[in-house]
């Protein structure tokens, strides 16, 4: 099989798993420069594929100056694809990227933000009730940025009495995230419903929606929280700082370990473990209900 139909039918089979649309761009991104490298060194097909032509690709990637994360995600998708091959599809007797192995990470602590710089990024969003409500969700509820997106009207689920009862928001599973529902505390329920309020009326049946009625895409958070951040000095700040910081703070002040793994929607508990080595929990606190930031 050559590499570009054996690339074709990987791309429709992580479309038949519901991957997200984001990875599947992302592998065949990876897949495709992968096969260019490998028609040039003559290697057509996958069967032709060797662990010496995979092991040499990552070589060439590092000497052109990708970093250690970049090829490390190139790898996963070279490994995802091949493993494919052999065990689902049966198009190849033996899986050469079995023991390509990934480089060395170095991996970075989080940033977390200060109590400071999360207030400060309230009070920059304050008047605009659709950015208040979506920093109060990815701060109080640790989703990620492209779930935010996704979220649906019919997701969310505000009480009655927003001072004494929680709400909730359900998460849906997508791709390999499982499905979870997060509680949602008095000051995000509040800044949901201001925005509801003033939300467009439209058929599109997303809570973020455009002025127009689209859909608020990943593209679209990223750009208006990233002038934000800018605006009060945070330029070392990225949206899924949030997200870290909602770990951390929770982590922090004795939420278990496992309802904040869960919560976050983290596959292994060891990913959030992580961050334990970048904070110190207080040991007098057992927080079964999260606190509010």
């Amino acid at each position: 099989m050559t590499l570009t139909e054996a690339i074709k039918r990987f791309s429709e089979n992580l479309k038949q798993k519901g991957r997200a649309q984001a990875t599947i761009i992302a592998y065949s991104k990876d897949v495709q420069q992968l096969a260019l490298y490998l028609s040039k060194q003559g290697v057509k097909n996958v069967e032709d594929t060797t662990t010496d032509n995979l092991n040499s690709f990552m070589k060439k990637l590092s000497e052109d100056g990708y970093t250690p994360k970049s090829i490390s995600r190139k790898t996963n998708s070279t490994k995802t694809f091949f493993k494919y091959l052999y065990e689902e599809a049966g198009v190849i007797k033996n899986n050469p990227a079995d023991i390509v192995s990934h480089p060395k990470l170095n991996p970075k602590a989080p940033r977390i933000l200060s109590k400071i710089e999360y207030k400060a990024l309230r009070d920059a969003v304050r008047e605009d009730k659709r950015t208040a409500a979506v920093v109060e969700i990815l701060l109080q509820a640790g989703i990620r940025i492209s779930e935010l997106s996704g979220i649906k009207l019919n997701n969310v689920t505000l009480a009655e009495n927003m001072d004494k009862s929680q709400g909730r928001l359900h998460v849906p599973k997508r791709g390999n995230t499982p499905e979870r529902d997060i509680p949602l505390n008095t000051s995000v329920q509040k800044a949901i419903k201001a925005y509801l309020d003033i939300r467009p009326n439209c058929k599109k049946d997303y809570l973020f929606v455009t002025k127009t009625g689209n859909q608020l895409l990943v593209r679209n958070i990223r750009a208006t929280l990233g002038k934000h951040f800018k605006d009060i000095g945070l330029n070392d700040v990225k949206v899924n700082y949030l997200r870290h910081t909602f770990i951390a703070y929770h982590l922090q002040n004795g939420t278990p370990l496992v309802i904040v793994s869960r919560i976050a929607g983290h596959k292994r508990i060891s990913t959030t473990e992580k961050y334990l080595e970048y904070i110190t929990v207080n040991s007098s606190k057992t927080n079964y209900k999260l606190e509010e930031l």
